[in-house]
């Protein structure tokens, strides 16, 4: 049975953040319907970060599972001891917003991630760490290079979305999709997660810090023991459509009226040609051109163009007014393990 630890004493800064002789890492995992994983996840946890040489801390988040995985969380949570800390939500908000959540309540200088259906070795986040450090990195991805799924169902979409994903943004990387990350937390907070961004969140850190600061290095990939997949084929028709928010929020997330300005633009150079012609054939040749379908054409392309200029306006407007407005999330927390009583764990 396990047992909790106490931590051993270590000094703090004027910050409040511990200082050893490696960075503090706290380990988030958002969980959905995992009440079988619970406890072997956190055994291996515990086992895989024994020998960390910092402190850390394990923030599990339930993405409002009814099978049990929050009370089991909870129960298995606090036998280990106040590092391990369990975030509720109320609904499943999806594994988005619980990697957000999970991201907002982490104290570590690191953050890693990992899905709760033990196909990641939590063994292989020291390594990763070891290797961010050495490598100078801000985020470090896992690659399933002997990734251990279907091949028609798993791999094959997700070889190829990953190509599309590399090449739509010029982020190239073999495995999208492996949760196994490593991340400065200084730069994945400045990061707001939406939607089910976090299949990109390469691409969005790379909105915020250099492409050459990301890396890969490959990972263990165990099949699944437990539970069933929460994801099929049809998330690749998801993967599509979130491509294309993603190409659009990382080359003009900051300038939207560049991208409907310049379509505005364009439809009004070719309006203004067909108009100019029409005026030509009326005024020029005298002919009638009431009923000419090139002069209704000419109409709309330049109305279409009026308003594309005016959408890039308000965009213009509403990314000014987001970017004061503050952070926001999209997610709502019914219960968490209380932060005054969260402490570390350490290498024993």
């Amino acid at each position: 049975m396990n047992t909790a630890i106490e931590p051993a004493p270590v000094a703090a800064n004027a910050t409040g953040q511990l200082t050893t002789d490696h960075p503090s890492l706290s380990v988030v995992i958002p969980m959905y319907r995992e009440v079988d994983n619970v406890e072997p996840m956190l055994r291996r946890v515990h086992e895989g970060l024994a020998e960390y040489r910092g402190a850390w801390e394990l923030i599990c988040v339930d993405d409002g599972s009814r099978d049990g995985t929050g009370e089991r969380l909870r129960a298995v949570g606090e036998r280990y001891g106040p590092h391990v800390r369990v975030i509720r939500l109320r609904r499943n908000f999806g594994q988005t917003a619980a990697m957000q959540a999970g991201f907002d309540a982490s104290r570590g200088e690191l953050i890693a991630t990992l899905d709760g259906d033990l196909q990641n070795d939590p063994a292989d986040i020291p390594r990763m760490v070891d290797e961010l450090l050495a490598r100078d990195l801000d985020l470090l991805q896992g690659w399933r290079r002997q990734r251990q799924d279907a091949l028609v169902m798993r791999k094959l979409p997700s070889k190829i979305a990953n190509a599309l994903i590399g090449r739509v943004t010029g982020v190239a990387l073999h495995d999208y999709g492996c949760s196994l990350k490593v991340y400065r937390a200084e730069v994945i907070k400045e990061v707001t997660l939406l939607g089910e961004m976090h299949r990109f969140i390469p691409v969005w850190v790379a909105g915020v810090t250099a492409p050459e600061r990301i890396g890969e290095t490959e990972v263990a990939h165990q099949a699944r023991q437990f539970g069933t997949s929460k994801y099929g084929i049809s998330r690749t028709f998801r993967v599509l459509l979130d491509l294309l928010s993603a190409f659009f929020f990382l080359r003009f997330g900051s300038r939207p009226g560049h991208f409907f300005g310049s379509i505005g633009i364009l439809f009004g150079v070719v309006g203004s040609i067909l108009m100019a012609e029409m005026l030509w054939v009326k005024f020029g040749l005298g002919q009638h051109i009431g009923t000419r379908p090139m002069l209704f054409v000419a109409i709309l392309f330049l109305v279409v163009s009026i308003q594309f200029l005016t959408t890039g306006v308000l965009a213009e407007l509403m990314m000014r007014t987001f970017y004061a407005s503050g952070e926001h999330t999209h997610h709502r927390i019914r219960w968490q393990s209380d932060p005054a009583h969260a402490d570390w764990r350490h290498a024993t």
